[in-house]
């Protein structure tokens, strides 16, 4: 609860109370009650380990109030997820977490708010994160200036 206090008072949940009981999917009706606000929040959370352990993705981003964080970094730190906080403003954080290879990359390149990265840094980070790649070239196309993206039809089109 050191971590909790250095940012400052968040959601009043009993230390006691284990998240680590939690096995499967959907979270148990105590651990929803026990974090009262968060719940949805942590529903979200447990189904991108779930995903994370499936080899489905390998970076992950969530933006949380700071409440919130101290929930999610004790179960990543009980998963053993590798993790990096981003503040983002008084009450909100971006939270990147998964394999360390590109959890590491994405500590590297974001440097400063996701809205002023480069073209280049936005389209690593979007490719990363395992968004669409054939949209992650459009939006880049687009930011940079570079080509037209309307001129390059979409795969489905």
């Amino acid at each position: 609860m050191a971590q909790q206090a250095a940012l400052g008072p968040c959601m009043d949940v009993p230390e006691d109370v284990s998240l680590a009981e939690e096995a499967g999917w959907p979270p148990s009706p105590a651990v929803a009650v026990a974090e009262g606000c968060a719940a949805p929040v942590m529903r979200l959370f447990q189904h991108h380990v779930y995903e994370y352990g499936r080899g489905v993705r390998a970076l992950f981003l969530m933006t949380l109030c700071r409440a919130e964080l101290p929930l999610v970094l004790a179960r990543l730190g009980r998963h053993g997820i590798d993790h990096f906080v981003q503040e983002v403003s008084p009450v909100k954080v971006n939270l990147f977490f998964g394999r360390p290879a590109f959890v590491a990359v994405a500590r590297a390149v974001v440097t400063r708010p996701l809205n002023t990265l480069t073209a280049e840094e936005d389209f690593m980070l979007g490719t990363l994160l395992g968004y669409d790649k054939e949209q992650q070239c459009r939006r880049y196309l687009g930011r940079s200036g570079r080509g037209q993206p309307e001129e390059v039809a979409l795969a489905a089109e």
